[in-house]
């Protein structure tokens, strides 16, 4: 007795089906990183924002208090851009979507928008690949 043909990618069993649960569990963690740094990136910069506020138009005097801010900006930023280019190239989008993230950790409240959308499009682009490949 011979059993009907599985459709490719529907059997636990399969390579395909275990590259693509692979590769969805992969870009699931990289949206979760790039999400934290997506956030803390915006809260930094608008940490910053009201840094240079007080320092520059205030004329507030903080300076040792307050110091570390654009530092700690600069650097959180360096990470955000890691993890932005982490979940680029696992998500395989075209330029255009890096260009925007990278932009988004410069521009104030810009980074909770592009997180946003970004998490959005993610999710439904790893649903639909579990949907094809059965996982």
């Amino acid at each position: 007795m011979t059993t009907p043909a599985t459709p490719v990618g529907k059997n636990a069993t399969d390579p395909s089906a275990d590259a693509a649960r692979t590769a969805i569990r992969k870009a699931r963690g990289a949206l979760a990183r790039y999400r934290v740094m997506a956030i803390v990136t915006g809260v930094m910069l608008l940490l910053l924002c009201v840094e240079l506020i007080l320092n520059y138009v205030v004329k507030v005097s903080w300076e040792d208090a307050i110091r570390w801010i654009p530092f700690a900006h600069g650097w959180i930023y360096v990470v955000y851009l890691v993890t932005v280019v982490d979940l680029w190239s696992k998500m395989r989008w075209k330029f255009g979507r890096l260009v925007t993230q990278v932009l988004a950790g410069v521009i104030p409240v810009m980074s909770f928008v592009v997180e946003k959308n970004v998490h959005r499009d993610a999710e439904a682009k790893l649903q639909a690949l579990a949907d094809q490949y059965g996982v």
